[in-house]
């Protein structure tokens, strides 16, 4: 799995507020600031991994990407195209290039439709194929899956849900897309079925020259599947570098504190490691806090934290992080 240099999107400051009403006259009295102003780049044919807490904004980032959401503002620019400024038959003319695998497969997968219909959908809808075609296709979807080209036939809720997940990566497929967006594809499966379904994505990357942005909380998963790893905190991006630096030598506070959680299959190793604890919560996005977005969790956080907001900057060659004091880690 080689990732060229080659950028295949690249997003710009991108924005996503969710605006609050109340009243009877629906008057707006705040916004959510799911995502606030985050900019990265992904190379045709790599894995960008995109990791953080829950409700960071890590699936918005991506749903705003594929204009599932309309972003607030900012670019994400697509294959020389700027997804922001298309609408209607430009933007679904698009969307063949672009997929996602959801979280949940007992839910993305519409139950009144067997699985042929819901893998052969998006041919019909594009104008791919129609008749005979679209079975074919489907079937050799399905066996791309691993799945039985009979169970065609079937319906959602005669499928376990490690199935259901190789059915959505098969509806993904069916359009032959350049990038594909995995919002916590193995999440809701069993740890035994969790590797299955990883190692089917990665040998779909390389026959399929596929582009992944692969959004999930587990850490060691994201190392094994991920050429570089962008980690997010309260809307914002802290830390992007390649998957090896940043598992050996994490620059931002939050990382170390995400990484130290992680557990070693060594215990004489486990035993000497010390826990990086964060004190408080996770602040409101309603009310960010001031200056760094991390400072009130922070263990080093001085004056400058709540007075300016640290700039996403490259302190080593493809190390970008935003931390005042960054440079102590080095």
């Amino acid at each position: 799995m080689t990732a060229s240099t080659e950028v295949l999107l690249n997003v710009e400051d991108l924005k996503m507020h969710f605006p609050i009403y109340r009243g009877l006259l629906r008057r707006q009295v705040g916004a959510i600031h799911a995502v606030d102003g985050i900019s990265f780049d992904v190379h045709r044919g790599e894995t960008l991994g995109l990791v953080g807490e829950s409700g960071c904004g890590k699936s918005t980032t991506g749903r705003a990407i594929l204009q599932l959401y309309k972003p607030t503002s900012g670019n994400v620019n697509f294959d020389g195209s700027n997804l922001i400024e298309l609408q209607g038959e430009e933007l679904r003319h698009m969307r063949r290039k672009m997929q996602m695998i959801f979280q949940d497969p007992y839910a993305s997968l519409n139950p009144r439709m067997s699985i042929g219909e819901i893998v052969g959908e998006p041919l019909i809808v594009h104008n791919i194929a129609t008749g005979r075609e679209v079975q074919d296709r489907v079937a050799h979807l399905l066996e791309l899956v691993r799945l039985n080209p009979a169970f065609a036939s079937r319906y959602p809720h005669e499928f376990s849900g490690g199935q259901r997940q190789r059915i959505g990566i098969a509806r993904a497929l069916a359009l032959q897309p350049s990038f594909i967006v995995c919002d916590e594809p193995i999440s809701a499966l069993d740890v035994s079925i969790q590797s299955q379904v990883v190692n089917l994505l990665q040998e779909l990357q390389e026959q399929f020259n596929l582009t992944y942005l692969f959004i999930a909380h587990d850490l060691s998963m994201v190392r094994h599947i991920s050429d570089r790893v962008a980690v997010m905190y309260l809307g914002i991006m802290v830390e992007l570098t390649d998957s090896n630096s940043l598992y050996t030598n994490p620059l931002h506070p939050y990382s170390q504190a995400l990484l130290s959680a992680v557990p070693i299959p060594d215990p004489i190793l486990e035993a000497k490691r010390t826990r990086t604890l964060l004190e408080g919560d996770v602040p409101s996005p309603v009310n960010p806090p001031s200056g760094c977005r991390f400072r009130t969790r922070c263990p080093i956080a001085e004056t400058i934290c709540s007075e300016q907001r640290p700039e996403f900057r490259e302190l080593k060659p493809g190390h970008f992080v935003a931390c005042h004091f960054a440079e102590r880690f080095i």
